[in-house]
């Protein structure tokens, strides 16, 4: 298992936040460790994301951003995502006439930059690691004192690699390149901690649950994260640079008609149909399911919402929310906890995520112009470019306006659900 390893108070070393080996522990503690010094993103914050692919690819799939949203703190983070694939600390190359970062971070009002940074520049090797550390440092000195929202010093927060996945002969030489990113993660950690700056290290967590070659790929190529990897990094990113209460955890007896609840309330336990039902009243909103069916690395099963009933007699029960089917499982299935991730609620916070998905896309259409050819090429006095101006300002206006609906949307946790078991009718076979 792995864990959050607090942030220690100010001492000679800094003050650095870690995701660290510890298979002694549960998983689940990577997302309850708060740091002793407090979150490192705080209630209203305005985020930015920079860095190579890990951070582009973070606006592409929404799951850290909506982890963030999802928060119990109020008000709402805001985060705008400036990740550029292939970025690396010396060589952030833009299309001619872009809009210079300082000018976004300024226009977002940032009081904090995550900075994903390491991949690339882990290539050089052991060589590289002197102008690594020497760039990094650079890079932390170019925001010292920066006001970009106005009022008070951007803080930074510094973001390792993740590992790299063993795909057998896609990935010849993993061993060779895991052993470069630790050494680039480590340099990292060290300047973060030099420089009194929380850290998060994936690496090593990644590495961890990428030793587990019977569960699923986090990545399409070794080092780039699909759509599963991305679920699962988003929450140990999360946990890194917030307090992050745990998920929901709903245990009922259907014989003494009892029930605990972690993340919700269970009240008017009662037997029904010869099963049992219950209401839920939910304290925190559900957490997201992960993209993929079937069975999710063990050590990361600590981080779904999960429903456990014991005391049930032998037989298959289907559950039911408010009515509405949800799945069919036995009763030593059920005794011993099965994740509750695909229920009408968390479908209600899957399209959160994709409305979070929706908000960025509009950013990066008022951002990151998609053919340059329209702003300095061939087009430029066409009407398509011509119109390209007020086109950008429109996706800017957009991409506001999607972001306050997503902070001020409320969460439903006020509401009673009925959950129920009952035993399973199967369909009469036919000859």
């Amino acid at each position: 298992m792995i864990f959050v390893q607090p942030s220690v108070p100010h001492q000679p070393g800094g003050r650095v936040r870690r995701v660290a080996n510890a298979f002694a522990l549960a998983f689940v503690s990577l997302i309850t460790v708060a740091s002793l010094a407090g979150s490192a993103i705080r209630p209203g914050d305005r985020v930015a994301i920079i860095g190579n692919t890990l951070a582009d690819q973070l606006r592409v799939h929404g799951y850290f951003e909506t982890f963030l949203l999802q928060l119990p703190a109020e008000p709402r983070v805001s985060v705008r995502n400036l990740g550029w694939a292939g970025d690396m600390l010396s060589a952030r190359d833009r299309p001619t006439n872009f809009p210079t970062e300082e000018s976004v971070l300024i226009a977002h009002q940032t009081d904090v930059i995550i900075a994903c940074f390491g991949l690339g520049e882990s290539f050089a090797g052991t060589a590289g690691l002197p102008a690594f550390r020497t760039a990094l440092k650079a890079f932390v000195d170019s925001h010292r004192g920066r006001k970009y929202n106005g009022k008070t010093e951007v803080r930074l927060i510094l973001v390792s690699p993740i590992a790299y996945e063993n795909l057998g002969t896609l990935t010849p030489e993993h061993e060779r390149r895991n052993r470069e990113l630790a050494d680039y993660t480590a340099a990292m950690e060290q300047v973060a901690s030099g420089q009194e700056l929380p850290f998060v290290n994936l690496f090593q967590p990644t590495r961890e649950i990428m030793a587990d070659a019977s569960a699923p790929k986090l990545t399409t190529n070794g080092i780039h994260l699909n759509a599963y990897g991305y679920w699962a990094v988003g929450r140990m990113l999360t946990a890194g640079v917030a307090t992050v209460p745990p998920p929901w955890a709903l245990r009922i007896d259907a014989s003494a008609l009892r029930a605990t609840g972690d993340g919700v309330t269970i009240v008017q336990v009662e037997p029904a149909a010869g099963g049992v039902r219950f209401s839920v009243q939910e304290q925190r909103p559900p957490t997201l399911a992960p993209p993929l069916k079937g069975p999710i690395h063990a050590a990361l099963q600590p981080l779904r919402d999960t429903l456990a009933v014991a005391n049930l007699a032998p037989g298959e029960y289907l559950l039911t929310i408010d009515g509405q089917p949800v799945f069919t499982a036995t009763d030593d299935r059920w005794a011993a906890g099965i994740a509750v991730d695909t229920s009408p609620r968390h479908r209600e916070a899957e399209t959160f995520r994709q409305a979070v998905n929706d908000k960025n896309q509009q950013f990066v259409y008022g951002w990151k112009a998609l053919n340059q050819v329209h702003i300095v090429g061939e087009r430029k006095s066409s009407p398509s470019g011509q119109a390209l101006p007020t086109e950008v300002i429109a996706f800017k206006r957009l991409a506001d306006e999607k972001d306050e609906a997503l902070r001020r949307r409320p969460d439903p946790l006020a509401l009673t659900h009925t959950w129920q078991l009952t035993p399973a009718t199967r369909p009469s076979s036919r000859p």
